[in-house]
């Protein structure tokens, strides 16, 4: 007799980063019914903040935050029976645990609290060839969490996983899949993605997020998204009643094309391929996630491997009026002047125009320039740094004065980096709520990871009167880091779009629309299925790189710089655009 399979598994997010909003904790717990809570704390950039926490006491390490709100909310926890799973843990997972079961005391509750990790892998960073970072973290997958869950925890605390992880783990768990249900672990893997981020599955940093509110949705507080999951991997995303955002096409689309490489999304668990999704709007605030392909995973695990960058002074000068340019290019000649024999290991200048130099108040007629150093001692890149543009006040252009006064050096950025070492090499370990602890062994089937052909584009547009007008009229996008490159995902909203998206919009006329693209590696990805491409752009944000130098050192605001560029456009789209 065949079994029946389970119900559906609602899986719901409360955090998308270490920052993210309080209350949503309360919120999912609250909302409406659910299985199970997840919560994302761990970016890139977040590995080396906790890096710097374990620098100034090694009892840290992990996300205060989510004590915080377990604090709040442990109780409700325990009372509604929902299960709580977390990468809150950084790099001292063990720690948090140690916490959350002083803090179960304090409230008279016993939650039954396990442990993922093995993943921090800095006490091997030579034997491994992963040189001398601050940080160095496997992204481990989601069968410990699963094995956890089968022990019957309440929550589950990891250090490194992958974000999708932490909904896969419950998955498996709930419907019992194995190492050979690929398309099952994919189609989560591919849920856990699109809800992972939080509010950007239900309409925050979404690229029509004025077609929304036309339509009278609320985007003031968007809900957290939450996915029914099946027992063959597909998925609903949908949000709890009675919250704002929406869950449509679009919104999910917009976070699957977020922070990807190409259509093969590796894991450690399965390579899941995005150019199978199929997306369908089923009602209201429901997106169903079906078709998804999966394929065994890469035999290595990406290591996640951050460094402190020494010591960063800036300065800014402030130029009004005329000869602007030239008065910045005289300052810039006497502080490199002054700073002979003592020039910081990194000195960059970067000038902004005035909005316009004959304006009517003075703010509007002012130009910058603006003095980064950066060096491995803060005494170089500090006050003695400022003080050099200060002596400068009354021999320099005409009209000078700083924006600022000196001020003591502070710590810089971090350099983010990969590498990959064998899974087998990786101790992923589980600490069972009775104590006890086990490993977690590596997929026994594994596959190289290698780019797939492009896919047969649609039949191009035929000619029609164009109209120069920005892209983004007819065009959505979303971009983001991963370490030193950046990835800048574009979709249609319909089909006539799609045909004129494949052909208009290609590497090529990226880094004619984006010129600080133009020395780069750029590769571009066709998802057919999703009317969508995406852009790999290697290097864009290397240190150094005039983007990491910038106000967008995360290239979060990339894809709508490309959608602010005017492009001949097609007519009949801009119309279609207006419809929508």
């Amino acid at each position: 007799m065949t079994a029946t399979p389970a119900p559906p598994l609602r899986v719901g997010n409360a955090s998308g980063f270490y920052g993210d909003r309080f209350s949503a904790v309360r919120d999912m717990l609250t909302g409406g019914p659910l299985d199970v809570l997840t919560g994302d704390y761990l970016a890139e950039l977040t590995m080396a903040i906790l890096g710097r926490d374990q620098l100034a006491d090694p009892g840290r390490g992990y996300a205060r935050t989510f004590l915080s709100q377990m604090r709040e909310c442990l109780s409700l926890v325990m009372e509604r029976r929902i299960r709580v799973v977390a990468n809150a843990g950084g790099l001292n997972p063990r720690g948090l645990a140690d916490r959350l079961t002083e803090l179960a005391d304090q409230c008279d509750l016993a939650p039954r609290i396990a442990v993922v990790t093995g993943d921090d892998l800095l006490h091997r960073a030579e034997e491994l060839n992963l040189g001398t970072p601050l940080t160095a973290n496997a992204y481990l997958g989601a069968f410990g969490i699963a094995a956890c869950l089968d022990a019957g925890a309440d929550i589950v605390v990891t250090g490194r996983v992958t974000d999708a992880s932490l909904t896969v783990g419950p998955a498996i768990s709930h419907h019992g899949w194995t190492r050979d249900d690929l398309d099952a672990l994919a189609g989560a893997t591919v849920a856990g993605h699109v809800i992972e981020c939080g509010a950007q599955a239900t309409g925050g940093n979404y690229a029509f997020a004025a077609d929304l509110l036309r339509q009278g949705r609320d985007l003031d507080r968007p809900g957290f998204p939450l996915a029914e999951i099946h027992a063959d991997g597909g998925a609903v995303i949908t949000k709890h009643p009675g919250f704002g955002g929406a869950v449509t096409t679009g919104t999910v689309t917009a976070q699957l094309v977020y922070e990807i490489a190409g259509p093969r999304y590796a894991g450690p668990d399965v390579t899941a391929r995005l150019d199978t999704v199929r997306l369908d709007q089923q009602g209201p605030d429901r997106v169903r996630v079906s078709g998804v392909r999966g394929e065994a995973p890469p035999p290595d695990l990406k290591v996640g491997l951050t460094s402190l960058t020494g010591f960063r002074g800036e300065v800014e000068f402030l130029i009004t009026g005329l000869d602007a340019q030239d008065k910045a290019r005289h300052a810039e000649r006497q502080m490199r002047a002054a700073l002979a024999g003592r020039r910081p290991g990194e000195l960059h200048f970067e000038f902004t125009p005035a909005r316009d130099p004959h304006a009517a108040d003075q703010d509007s007629a002012t130009a910058r320039l603006r003095v980064v150093a950066r060096d491995h001692d803060p005494a170089t890149v500090g006050r003695s740094f400022g003080a050099t543009a200060v002596e400068l006040a009354l021999a320099s252009y005409a009209g000078f004065h700083l924006a600022a006064p000196p001020r003591d050096a502070r710590p810089d950025g971090v350099a983010i980096t990969q590498a990959l070492v064998p899974a087998a090499e990786v101790e992923h370990t589980v600490i069972l709520p009775d104590g006890d602890s086990a490993l977690i062994p590596p997929p026994d089937r594994t596959r190289a990871l290698l780019d797939l052909p492009e896919p047969p584009l649609p039949e191009p547009l035929p000619p029609h009167p164009v109209r120069l007008a920005p892209l983004g009229l007819v065009l959505g996008a979303r971009s983001g880091d991963k370490g030193a490159d950046a990835n800048v995902g574009v979709w249609a909203r319909t089909d006539p779009g799609w045909r004129w998206l494949a052909h208009e919009l290609t590497a090529d006329r990226l880094r004619e629309l984006l010129p600080e693209t133009a020395d780069l590696k750029i590769t571009r990805h066709a998802l057919p299925n999703l009317r969508a491409v995406n852009f790999w752009i290697e290097g864009l944000l290397a240190p150094g790189a005039p983007r990491r130098e910038g106000p967008d050192p995360q290239a979060k605001g990339l894809g709508e710089w490309l959608r602010a560029r005017r492009v001949p456009i097609p007519r009949p789209l801009l119309e279609e655009g207006d419809a929508l």
